[in-house]
């Protein structure tokens, strides 16, 4: 392994306890559980919000193809359990989860990252997710919780996360009709076929069944974890209609904490 990207955004929290640990960080830890010894491989943590995985994968990408790496490592994990506000009810979406891949160099393949965007839109929406107090007055009031603007950020994600995707389709030169599946960030049910029902109404199109697998009612909003954890139970078969085949144009896309938006064309 050249490069181990852990993409997270609260660091560790033991359970019972509320203090985010970030030394050493955990990509450090995994490699030392890992037991690696050599030194040129270089751990790193991405806090980036929900796109962190998926900004994993672009950023060993351009290692890969800059022959800065062969081999790369990436890591989305969250344990949201551990920061949500339990009298806040926006909290019973979250949940705790892991995924993670092997990006890998190969001659002569025609699989991989075809194309990608990624934008960051602060401005006006910088603290649409962030630390706030417990919603219980009677709760110790110095404890900080995750919380978000759930209403800005819909509208948000409705009129920015479309075109983004539209953008990395358009930079792939790949026919819409030809993608075959859009692997989403698992927020919000509902948002999520809002988003990509917008992305086909920018091409005059009207979205097609079974193009976006979900996970949501079973495994919640495990942040970055949400796709690589979706992508696997597609690939085992595990949601009925969702299949992926050797060839097959795909899309990853998300939206979260920035806030900041990212997608990639795949040829899986």
């Amino acid at each position: 392994l050249d490069y181990i990207i852990l993409a997270q955004n609260f660091g560790n929290i033991k359970k019972g306890e509320v203090q985010s640990d970030f030394l050493p960080s955990l990509a450090s830890r995994v490699k030392h559980n890992l037991r690696i010894k050599n030194p040129n491989c270089v751990g790193y943590d991405v806090v980036f919000g929900c796109p962190g995985w998926i900004e994993g994968l672009i950023q060993a990408d351009t290692y890969i193809k800059a022959g800065l790496a062969k081999k790369c490592l990436i890591i989305g994990t969250e344990t949201l359990s551990r920061v949500v506000d339990k009298y806040d009810r926006d909290s019973m979406i979250f949940s705790d989860g892991a995924g993670a891949c092997i990006l890998e160099a190969a001659e002569n393949s025609i699989t991989g990252i075809l194309s990608h965007i990624t934008t960051t839109h602060t401005y006006d929406e910088a603290y649409f997710l962030s630390y706030g107090k417990c919603n219980n007055l009677e709760a110790d009031q110095s404890t900080r919780y995750m919380k978000m603007a759930g209403r800005k950020i819909y509208e948000f994600a409705l009129n920015h996360v479309p075109l983004a995707m539209k953008t990395a389709l358009d930079k792939s030169s790949i026919a819409i009709k030809d993608l075959k599946k859009i692997f989403i960030h698992q927020a919000n049910e509902k948002m999520d076929e809002a988003i990509v029902d917008r992305f086909y109404k920018l091409h005059d199109m009207t979205m097609p069944e079974h193009i976006m697998p979900m996970s949501i009612k079973k495994l919640g909003n495990s942040s970055v974890a949400t796709i690589p954890t979706l992508l696997d139970l597609v690939r085992n078969n595990k949601i009925e209609n969702h299949q992926v085949n050797k060839g097959d144009i795909i899309m990853f896309a998300s939206v979260g904490a920035g806030m900041n938006i990212n997608a990639i064309i795949y040829r899986y």
